[in-house]
């Protein structure tokens, strides 16, 4: 018997807030197709590639990791673009609820690692989708020009099989390692995020994030671990 959804699935939320009016609008532009299949696919690709990943800017605070304020930002990393997804999805009516996994060997820069001390990232975040009576894993987060700039193969989702980061790269350097599942969310649990961050990556956050340019830092080291 699969984990079914619930009414919460479909419902907004502070953060997955899929009444405001913009996301409401991104729903109706992006989610085209005959079936939720369909217009799943073309939700998860409007995300990925209509928001700029960046890492370097970090806002915990509620306001910060709302769904709606990627959409006025134009970047994210990857907790709220999930939160974006989730909110679309809900929006066009597809049940979604937020995955969280730890990961080591995340696209990452020397900055970031010196600042983070650590190459283990907590709390990945990611999109699950219920399609066609199962729940369907979705990562929207590394635009497609950051993969082709930087060699990732990029994470393509077809509505049938779960998305989830490759463990190499194109070039075949280790890229990604799942090391723990944190499991899914109706809404996001930003609360436990915060007090994680502050416990594991606490001189990071006391300097609100790596400081720079991810884009200009990841161009001299691509990939974490090379």
């Amino acid at each position: 018997m699969p984990d079914q959804p619930t009414p919460a699935h479909l419902a907004a939320t502070p953060a997955i807030d899929r009444d405001h009016p913009t996301v409401q609008a991104f729903a109706r532009q992006h989610a085209q197709g005959g079936t939720d299949r369909e217009r799943a696919v073309a939700l998860v690709l409007a995300v990925r590639d209509g928001f700029r990943y960046d890492p370097y800017r970090i806002d915990l605070s509620p306001a910060g990791m709302r769904a709606s304020t990627v959409l006025a930002n134009g970047f994210g990393w990857c907790v709220p673009k999930a939160t974006l997804l989730a909110a679309v999805a809900r929006a066009a009516g597809i049940p979604a609820r937020l995955g969280f996994a730890d990961v080591r060997n995340h696209l990452s820069t020397e900055r970031m690692r010196q600042t983070m001390k650590t190459d283990l990232f907590i709390w990945h975040g990611y999109t699950d989708l219920w399609l066609d009576g199962a729940w369907r894993k979705a990562t929207p987060a590394f635009n497609i020009e950051l993969c082709e700039k930087f060699g990732l193969l990029p994470l393509d989702f077809d509505g049938v099989h779960d998305s989830i980061y490759h463990a190499f790269d194109a070039a075949g350097h280790r890229h990604m390692e799942y090391v723990n599942q944190r499991g899914a969310f109706d809404d996001l649990p930003l609360a436990q995020i915060t007090a994680d961050f502050h416990r594991v990556y606490g001189d990071w956050m006391q300097g609100a994030g790596a400081q720079g340019d991810f884009l200009t830092d990841v161009a001299r080291e691509p990939v974490a671990g090379r």
